[in-house]
Order: C-alpha cells, then structure tokens, then sequence
C-alpha cells in the first residue's frame, strides 16, 4: 500500500471532517466522530480524518501512486468546497510506502 498524509491548518477541522463524512455517507462505507473519521472509498482505498483544535490531519491509502494521487486531488477539492470561507493555503501531501 502507498500512504500520503497532509495537516491544513484550520480551527475549524471538525466541523470540515463532518461534512466531509456525511458527503460521502451517501455513496462510500464512512464512520466519523467530531474527531475522527474513515471513508472508504473502496477496500484498497481509505481516507483517515482526525480533527485537532488548529489542524485537520488527513491520511490516505491506495494500492498505487496513480490511485493515491487521484484521491488526494479529490479529496482536497471537496474540502476547499467546504471550506469556500477560508484560505487553507498551498496544501503538501507526504507519501511513503506501507507493509
């Protein structure tokens, strides 16, 4: 599996990671807390959420860098949707591999 993790600065997280949750509870498999969340967009697909009071930890799981890399575009497109308000500014994933 390929991992790639980003935080975007925002004291607004959970409120983001809810919505982000609930958007895709209509379509894909998603368990969410105010602090914690998973959607899985498929079983060799995930995204982990975890809301801290100044930051928004988003991590990503795929099978390959072409899947890792649509589903990072994806998912920061939905949460610039959500966070139409605010200036999240130039959001940096990190990726490494996984056993």
């Amino acid at each position: 599996m390929r991992v790639s993790e980003t935080r975007v600065r925002t004291t607004s997280a959970s409120r983001y990671l809810q919505q982000l949750c609930k958007h895709w509870s209509h379509k894909f498999a998603v368990e969410f807390t105010p602090e914690q969340g998973r959607i899985s967009f498929a079983a060799d697909r995930v995204c982990t959420l975890e809301a801290a009071p100044d930051h928004l930890r988003m991590q990503i799981e795929a099978n390959d860098d072409a899947a890792l890399a649509r589903l990072e575009g994806v998912v920061i497109e939905h949460l610039e949707r959500s966070a139409f308000r605010e200036d999240l500014g130039q959001v940096a994933w990190r990726r490494s591999a996984t056993a």
